[in-house]
């Protein structure tokens, strides 16, 4: 069985903030693969299924984001689990928007929900780290988290959540490179419209649409300079 965790905020002020896309994660999970409804356990809401051939149990701690380890400590002792069946979505200042990268162990890089975890079941664990980009100074952070996406985000993120939902499956499975795989698949084409091939030498959409041929511009005959020649040139013209 894997723990699969997205970290976020509770409450609708909160669903649209770039900090709550480890909800989002899963809840797109859940939704393409059919997992149970949502239900309150583990001081969270989970939603238990299967992706292939492992069960999982998806959670989101409905303590604030600084309090999230409580929840997954309390998930992974109930479920026996240890820290290397722990997989937890969050996001991630440090990657630019739209990347996707998959990191065992480690440090906590000042992040609430990975700290309080750290505090809880120890940094063993599998973490999916989810790029909102960084604002330029870290006296912005807590206003760019707590923010919600631009409308702007809104084809990258669709596209990153479509990603995760079809490589769930490898992910769960332990193959973190077929999971970044399928990410990578469904992002790089949308983020490389109009400019060079994507990563591979493949090449995009819009490489293929190369741009029509004009047509030659069809070039006049010269006028004879002579009398004698015009008369030729007209003359032929009746042949």
């Amino acid at each position: 069985m894997k723990l699969i965790v997205g970290l976020g905020n509770p409450g609708a002020k909160y669903a649209g903030n770039r900090h709550n896309i480890g909800f989002m994660a899963v809840d797109r999970i859940a939704e393409d693969h059919g997992f149970a409804p949502w239900r309150s356990r583990f001081q969270g809401l989970i939603a238990e299924g299967r992706l292939g051939a492992q069960r999982v149990t998806l959670l989101k701690p409905q303590g604030f984001m600084n309090l999230s380890g409580q929840a997954v400590g309390e998930a992974m002792r109930y479920l026996k689990l240890t820290p290397d069946d722990v997989i937890v979505f969050h996001d991630e200042l440090d990657l630019a928007p739209g990347k996707c990268r998959v990191k065992t162990g480690g440090g906590h890089a000042g992040h609430n929900g990975l700290r309080s975890i750290h505090q809880h079941i120890g940094a063993d664990y599998e973490r999916v780290r989810l790029g909102i980009g960084h604002p330029g100074h870290k006296d912005r952070v807590t206003g760019h988290v707590l923010s919600d996406f631009a409308k702007a985000d809104g084809a990258w993120l669709d596209d990153l959540l479509r990603g995760i939902s079809k490589g769930a499956e490898a992910l769960a499975a332990g193959d973190a490179a077929g999971f970044q795989n399928k990410v990578a698949q469904q992002v790089v084409p949308a983020r490389n419209q109009g400019g060079p091939p994507s990563e591979g030498g493949k090449p995009t959409a819009t490489d293929a649409k190369a741009p029509p041929t004009q047509a030659p511009t069809e070039t006049q005959p010269e006028t004879p300079a002579s009398l004698p020649d015009r008369l030729r040139a007209l003359a032929s013209r009746f042949r």
